[in-house]
């Protein structure tokens, strides 16, 4: 054994932090994006956020607002004079013989001895024009000025609070009141409930009662048949027909339409009024009452056609953070020397590759986009019918990139198209080969087909697997049975047993 020194050449990649911070920002979301930017912003002194709007356009907005706005002691003096005129030519005689234990003098103020005696009665004087804000307008409506959303629980106990019950019923219905779920379903255990706050069950059941007979109709229900069948005592329509055929929904989901028919005890005409009156009810009564509010999905891309007829692909500038270095504060502050100089050191090298970042994202992104429209035009100009079979690898060979950053500037990434919305995921779809050996199919202009052919059937001539696959072969595409039920189910489409059931039912 004995020491060597020896010099050997290799190579290998290290992932920098910089590279870990390209790629992270290469795959985070807008909202995401925006939160990293602002943490770096509160972090990095040297760096600030600016606006996307041009200097020149806030300049030239601020003027106009500065124009458009009269000023208000001009408004109130005209308003004070227009009215004094008015005065004396409706009475026949001066202001000082209106007011008779007041002087002209003390009626109206000079605009330029007190501002605020001017902004007082700008703003009075605004309230007498009005218009929509006056009370005795048949059209005002107080109750759309308010902001607050009333939530399903406030809802109930407002009507808990006016129901005529004794105390401990009141003190039961209020607890049940937080058990009732978004939907307006009352899922709890009655003996449960009657253990943990000491109440008898009879008492449990009354509260039950209580909450049962709030609005909207059909609250506190225990599962849906017994939402529907509140819901129908409440229209006076619960007869003994119709809360057999409730009490039997499970054989109305199978469609099971004759023998509902015999146990009702009703004709089919009867049965098909039964069901629609049942389908025009709420299953989800408590619904209306969500607090959620529906996120906007807003794009990082827009595509508009051009005037030669091809397809513009930009970025939304509106979801892009935009910061700047401030090298004027890096070199006042970095005079001092030492530590300070070498804090200012590292900011000023985070600062500048997270600026870089932010550029090499935005080219990636848009590079990619612009692929995926080229690649997808048939789609844009003619819908889903012609969308493409596409992978990652196509989009990375042509834009000379590397398969995972592909898929890492496609996710939770949006396109705007005229055609809609669409994840850019969206256009990466399994390729259907085709029976002649042809061009393939996607699966996604599959299962479009499927929709269509099952959509256009006829109660007569209900489509089973085996026909679907015969009519797409008819058309060129190669593909197997097993495969066009696994697209079904995909799609929420039931079986060609269970659709035969639903439509004859509607005939």
């Amino acid at each position: 054994m004995s020491m060597q020194l020896q010099l050997r050449q290799s190579q290998s990649l290290v992932m920098t932090p910089q590279l870990q911070q390209a790629i992270k920002l290469l795959q985070m979301s807008n909202l995401d994006l925006a939160e990293y930017v602002s943490q770096e912003i509160e972090r990095n002194p040297l760096l600030e956020a600016t606006s996307s709007q041009p200097e020149e356009r806030r300049e030239r907005e601020q003027n106009e607002d500065r124009q458009a706005a009269p000023d208000v002691a001009d408004v109130s003096s005209a308003l004070k004079t227009d009215s004094a005129t008015r005065a004396e030519e409706t009475f026949d005689t001066g202001l000082e013989n209106l007011y008779a234990d007041e002087a002209r003098a003390d009626t109206m103020n000079s605009a330029g001895s007190d501002g605020a005696s001017a902004q007082e009665a700008s703003a009075w004087a605004s309230v007498g024009n009005g218009g929509s804000s006056r009370f005795d307008n048949p059209d005002f409506d107080l109750e759309s000025t308010l902001t607050e959303d009333v939530t399903l629980r406030d809802h109930l106990l407002n009507q808990l609070g006016l129901a005529a019950v004794s105390p401990s019923i009141r003190i039961i219905a209020a607890d049940l009141v937080e058990q009732i779920d978004e939907a307006g379903y009352l899922k709890i255990d009655e003996e449960a409930i009657a253990l943990r706050l000491g109440a008898e069950q009879a008492d449990i059941a009354a509260a039950i009662g209580v909450v049962q007979g709030f609005e909207p109709v059909g609250i506190g229900a225990r599962d849906l048949a017994d939402c529907i069948r509140l819901q129908l005592a409440d229209l006076n329509r619960l007869d003994p027909a119709m809360a057999v055929l409730v009490d039997n929904l499970d054989m109305l989901a199978k469609g099971e339409i004759p023998k509902l028919c015999k146990q009702c005890g009703v004709e089919l005409d009867d049965m098909r009024d039964m069901v629609a009156e049942i389908r025009a009810l709420d299953p989800k009564p408590g619904a209306r009452f969500s607090g959620e509010i529906a996120q906007t999905m807003v794009p990082d891309v827009y595509v508009r056609q051009n005037d030669l007829g091809g397809w513009g692909v930009e970025l939304n500038a509106d979801t892009l953070p935009k910061v700047l270095v401030n090298t004027r504060y890096a070199s006042e502050v970095g005079k001092g020397g030492g530590e300070v100089k070498a804090y200012l050191s590292e900011c000023m090298q985070s600062a500048n590759w997270l600026v870089k970042s932010l550029d090499q994202r935005a080219r990636t992104i848009l590079k990619v986009a612009s692929e995926i429209v080229k690649q997808q035009d048939g789609f844009l100009a003619f819908g889903v019918s012609e969308l493409r079979p596409l992978n990652l690898k196509t989009v990375a060979d042509a834009i000379e990139m590397h398969e995972s950053t592909v898929s890492r500037v496609t996710s939770n990434k949006f396109i705007a198209t005229p055609r809609g919305v669409f994840e850019l995921k969206f256009f990466f779809t399994a390729a259907i080969q085709a029976t002649d050996g042809g061009e393939s199919y996607s699966a996604e202009s599959i299962r479009h087909k499927i929709r269509q052919m099952i959509e256009a059937e006829d109660v007569k001539s209900i489509l089973s697997d085996d026909r679907i696959v015969k009519n797409l072969r008819d058309d060129g595409v190669d593909i197997a049975r097993r495969t066009v039920a696994k697209y079904r189910e995909a799609m929420h489409i039931p079986s060609s047993v269970q659709r035969r059931r639903a439509k004859a039912s509607l005939v």
